[in-house]
């Protein structure tokens, strides 16, 4: 390795039941290192990832390891919620090298006591739930509902985000249900669900979403699931059998759809079917958030020829300024270096082949941190947990 190479360090969970996600991750950083060739300003790109397992001393460790052993010149991750809220209070003791987001969904990464050297041209879990609760009450009917999430601060955002507007409507969540990441067996949770609901909103990712549908669909219980915005996305679309056809008609939320008719989606999709023909069959939220964010860094870079002296002023600076088409839509940073951005209200299809994706119903423009709230109100409702918002009386 050269003394001028310009060294991206690369944080994702490549273990555990996210490792499918972190796998989708690391071809969207390919992605977006290959439109620049692999150089910048004339310095060949060269990427060290180390594997975290979606836990935040993993991601503290891993951030180290790149830094001070591998001396990398900034790190893009991580993946997980509760590994980004890690890297936000470790980015504070290295200001002099930036953080950028690979998709880490944790609103407080970025909206309570935020690193002023981390960045996220991503939108967060909150705001990925936007407009999905109204879809819910006044298309889907659904009036009241349970929900089921993992016990952590990703879920928790998605959870709460909808909590707030769902019960704004006058929808009734009846029961919130939470299990740890990686459960196995969803048996009990399943079998103490209300059967007096409309719906139930599942906010699962990986291999928890996989192994709740699978013995959701062995019931052969009926309720309708509304999807958190990981639950079915491309890193789980791919199950087969009766399965596949049950989810056909569920609707979620997020900051993708696969059927996309934008030309840059569009083009970024070929792009990813091209590289990697035997990956999935239409790039991830992983794959897209890792390239939005690694994107971001090499066009910071390449404007202030990747001048990163006096403990990278111009690049952070550069960073907090920048704005640029992404193919989701235009991607902008608020005061706190969080996107605002488009988001999705989608719908599980099946193309002809089997293969299921997820369909535009409704696009929502221009997404903040608070969904429209001033940020002073907005922050009195306190943390997103397990216990905050309260379940709709």
């Amino acid at each position: 390795m050269a003394d001028d190479d310009l060294k991206i360090g690369v944080l994702a969970t490549l273990v555990g039941p996210y490792a499918a996600m972190g796998e989708d991750g690391i071809r969207g950083v390919n992605l977006a290192v290959a439109e620049f060739a692999w150089s910048v300003a004339g310095r060949n790109i060269k990427i060290i990832k180390e594997s975290t397992n979606a836990l935040p001393d993993s991601a503290e460790l891993m951030a180290d390891l790149l830094l001070d052993q591998h001396k990398v010149d900034f790190i893009i991750g991580p993946l997980s919620g509760n590994e980004g809220l890690a890297i936000r209070d470790y980015a504070k003791t290295r200001p002099d090298k930036a953080f950028v987001n690979g998709i880490a969904g944790a609103q407080d990464m970025t909206l309570r006591d935020p690193a002023e050297n981390l960045f996220s041209f991503t939108t967060n879990g909150v705001q990925w739930i936007t407009g999905l609760a109204d879809y819910a009450y006044n298309n889907m009917g659904y009036k009241r509902i349970a929900t089921l999430a993992e016990d952590y601060s990703y879920p928790h955002g998605q959870i709460g985000g909808f909590t707030i507007q769902y019960c704004k409507l006058g929808g009734k969540i009846i029961q919130k249900l939470w299990v740890p990441l990686g459960t196995v067996d969803y048996s009990t949770v399943i079998k103490d669900m209300p059967t007096d609901i409309d719906a139930i909103f599942v906010a699962l990712g990986g291999a928890d979403a996989v192994n709740f549908l699978q013995q959701y669909e062995a019931t052969g219980r009926k309720t309708p699931l509304i999807a958190g915005s990981i639950t079915i996305d491309q890193t789980v679309l791919g199950v087969k059998g009766t399965l596949s056809d049950r989810l056909v008609g569920t609707i979620t939320s997020g900051p993708i759809s696969d059927d996309n008719p934008d030309p840059v989606w569009q083009a970024f999709v070929q792009a990813y079917r091209g590289k990697y023909p035997r990956a999935l069959s239409s790039p991830s939220l992983f794959a897209w958030g890792y390239y939005v964010n690694t994107k971001a860094a090499l066009l910071a870079l390449q404007s202030i020829r990747a001048d990163l002296s006096d403990k990278q002023a111009k690049f952070q600076a550069t960073l907090r300024k920048l704005e640029f088409d992404a193919p989701t839509g235009r991607v902008k940073l608020d005061h706190n270096r969080n996107a605002i951005g488009n988001m999705f209200i989608n719908e599980v299809a099946k193309h002809s082949d089997g293969t299921l994706y997820t369909r535009l119903v409704k696009t929502i423009p221009h997404v903040d941190q608070t969904f429209g709230i001033p940020e002073a109100e907005y922050l009195k409702i306190g943390m997103f947990n397990r216990g905050n918002p309260s379940p709709c009386p």
